[in-house]
């Protein structure tokens, strides 16, 4: 009787000398692509970026910032959804219950952290100032920027955003960065969590220039290697496609490397320069859904998360246009999340409001036929849907951005799914499952 089972059909006819030297072949390929594509970090993302101007926080050293953008949004908020029936008409894709629980957690994340992620802005809404006026407002800022940090209601991420490096900006916005970071580090250790955006790129030359500013700056000042983070904003074609018919984006994330962990779309930056009349200008135009595409793509994998741009109609006026703005703003935040751009830029403290009540809506809207279906993949059950290993992942991740931003419970998850924040997170990210 030979050695071989007939039963079980034939031998394989590649030996493992030609796979071990497939593997040789291939170990440089596998390699960049585990270090280019690492997937998502599975860290929290902000679910939006407030801007305000460098100026308007001259007089604040405390809560001030965080206390009128709170005030702001409770009055909007007092406008458009006081009880449930009020909020009902704002078309958010969840009613009944469920609504009035998204009411109450927006009413707690204005008490406990209205805003998540804050840039304080020294490019277009700051404009052109005197050398010595910008210097001050950027000593200012670095004062700011570690006391918002420890505040227990403050944003757990916060930096500025400076003047481009294009030319006649370059050294006044550098000058900017240098003070800022320069005060920051006068006062204590770099907050953990500061980040600043570099706008208006180009090319990749510049995203090569930066990654050269960021260590020049930690030589300077003694910092760890990589200590400083910053994200692209996109806001030029010339981002999306080069003159050779290339998406230089792709190219920005490459020689960013690390340093880079978000790219930002820049809506009416980017629509001018597509032509798009003011009236137009939107982040639901088709130019700005083909940028994002783009982004979205060049992105993929990378780690390096995406931010929608904002909406220019702010929830100001009559009762009737308050509401009309809110509206709009919340149907345009459902769509970005709907897109799987999870973050998006609020530039009012009533933006506030229709941020968290679509975000919160959203995974809501979304939680129990989630849970069910990763429950059912888990347990191998048929149904009439067949999930994926790749649509588990998706499942998870929706899951755990709900519960990162604060729409859903870890407790919500077990009950429903079957399944605890560490199993979770390791299918959110495609990763071993830990033991039980």
């Amino acid at each position: 009787m030979s050695g071989h089972d007939t039963a079980a059909g034939p031998p394989p006819g590649l030996s493992a000398d030609f796979l071990d030297g497939l593997d040789r072949d291939l170990a440089t390929a596998d390699a960049v692509l585990a270090d280019r594509y690492p997937g998502d970090p599975g860290t929290r993302q902000p679910v939006h970026t407030v801007y305000v101007n460098a100026d308007l926080v001259r007089g604040d050293l405390g809560g001030g910032l965080v206390d009128r953008w709170t005030t702001g949004a409770r009055e909007v908020l007092a406008v458009v959804a006081a009880d449930p029936a009020a909020a009902a008409a704002l078309g958010l894709p969840v009613d009944g219950a469920a609504l009035t629980t998204v009411l109450d957690q927006v009413r707690a994340k204005l008490d406990a952290e209205p805003i998540e992620d804050l840039r304080l802005d020294f490019e277009d809404g700051y404009g052109n100032r005197p050398d010595d006026e910008e210097d001050r407002d950027a000593a200012h800022v670095a004062a700011l920027l570690p006391v918002l940090l420890a505040d227990p209601r403050g944003p757990f991420l916060a930096g500025i955003r400076f003047k481009s490096l294009e030319r006649p900006t370059r050294r006044r916005g550098l000058r900017t960065l240098d003070l800022v970071i320069s005060g920051l580090l006068a006062a204590g250790p770099l907050p953990p969590g500061f980040l600043v955006t570099l706008p208006k790129v180009t090319s990749v030359d510049q995203v090569a220039a930066m990654v050269a500013v960021c260590q020049e700056l930690e030589r300077v000042h003694d910092l760890p290697a990589g200590s400083l983070r910053f994200e692209i904003q996109i806001e030029t074609t010339q981002a999306i496609l080069g003159a050779d018919g290339t998406a230089t984006v792709a190219g920005m994330l490459e020689a960013a490397g690390s340093r880079c962990i978000a790219l930002h779309y820049g809506t009416f930056d980017y629509s001018a320069a597509c032509g798009v009349a003011a009236a137009q200008q939107s982040l639901a135009h088709p130019v700005a859904d083909h940028a994002k595409a783009v982004m979205q793509v060049a992105a993929a994998g990378t780690g390096v998360r995406l931010s929608d741009g904002s909406t220019n109609v702010m929830p100001i006026g009559t009762p009737e246009q308050i509401r009309a703005a809110v509206t709009l703003h919340a149907g345009l935040v459902t769509r970005s999340l709907r897109a799987a751009y999870y973050q998006g830029w609020d530039m009012h403290p009533g933006h506030l409001v229709s941020r968290y009540l679509a975000t919160y809506a959203f995974y809501r809207a979304g939680l129990p036929a989630a849970a069910a279906r990763l429950r059912a993949y888990l347990n191998k059950q048929s149904g009439g849907v067949v999930d994926e290993p790749a649509t588990a992942q998706a499942l998870a991740a929706f899951l755990m951005r709900g519960v990162h931003c604060g729409a859903v419970t870890d407790a919500e998850v077990l009950e429903l799914a079957g399944v605890r924040r560490p199993v979770l997170d390791a299918m959110a990210r495609r990763k071993p499952l830990p033991p039980a």
